[in-house]
């Protein structure tokens, strides 16, 4: 559905998922937020800014604001419906007072991992937390519509390198659910395809109550990625 982002990898400083932008366009997009607070990214000054250390081919970088500011990046790329997509985001200090984000996009439809960016968020010493995806519609006069996304077989991998299973989610909604604006949301398992998803949009009748807890069965096969491959990306 155009207007639609669907997110899956979402951290406390940013999110990076895929989104339907036109009927002649759609993208994977990687945002970082700089730690100065502002909606204007031409406020944001240079010592706060979001630097770019890597970025990967055809990908466009550039700034954002009005939801905080920050460091954007984005590939035109022609994902389709149906399609699995694979998304990577690492996420570690430098060491001398930074944090390094990096994300990475598997195109099922050419076999292969692609680079999306590299940054460098100052001020900042964390790892990866608050760990979410989201599903969102940017485009509210595409409400009338219904889309919906599946999320499976998500891992983090700590800093020794230990994969760890992600088997249980909580659902939560935004303002616009809050207030009673919209009722058409939902989230949950589906056991056939041991997936969860969100779903909204269309004004269906059902809603999921904010706080629902979700769990998933083991599939206990941890990701296989060369990272020393990725690093030469």
């Amino acid at each position: 559905v155009v207007g639609s982002y669907y997110m899956a990898n979402g951290f406390g400083e940013g999110y990076f998922g895929m989104q339907y932008n036109s009927e002649k366009e759609r993208r994977i997009l990687f945002s970082v937020w700089s730690p100065f607070d502002t909606q204007d990214p031409t406020l944001i000054p240079d010592s706060l800014k979001i630097k770019v250390l890597r970025r990967g081919e055809e990908v466009h970088i550039g700034e954002f604001g009005n939801e905080g500011s920050g460091g954007q990046s984005f590939l035109r790329y022609n994902w389709k419906a149906g399609n699995t997509y694979k998304f990577l985001t690492h996420i570690k200090p430098d060491g001398e007072g930074n944090t390094v984000y990096t994300s990475y996009f598997f195109a099922a439809d050419e076999n292969r991992w692609r680079l999306i960016a590299s940054f460098l968020r100052p001020q900042t010493h964390v790892y990866y937390t608050h760990a979410h995806s989201f599903l969102e519609n940017f485009i509210p006069e595409q409400g009338y519509r219904t889309r919906e996304a599946f999320f499976g077989n998500q891992w983090y991998r700590s800093k020794t390198g230990k994969w760890i299973e992600a088997t249980e989610t909580t659902f939560s909604y935004d303002a616009t659910a809050k207030a009673g604006v919209r009722l058409d949301y939902s989230g949950g398992y589906d056991e056939t395809s041991n997936r969860f998803y969100l779903k909204n949009g269309g004004f269906f009748s059902e809603s999921t109550p904010l706080g629902s807890k979700f769990n998933r069965r083991e599939t206990k096969i941890p990701p296989s990625i060369d990272f020393d491959e990725l690093d030469l990306l």
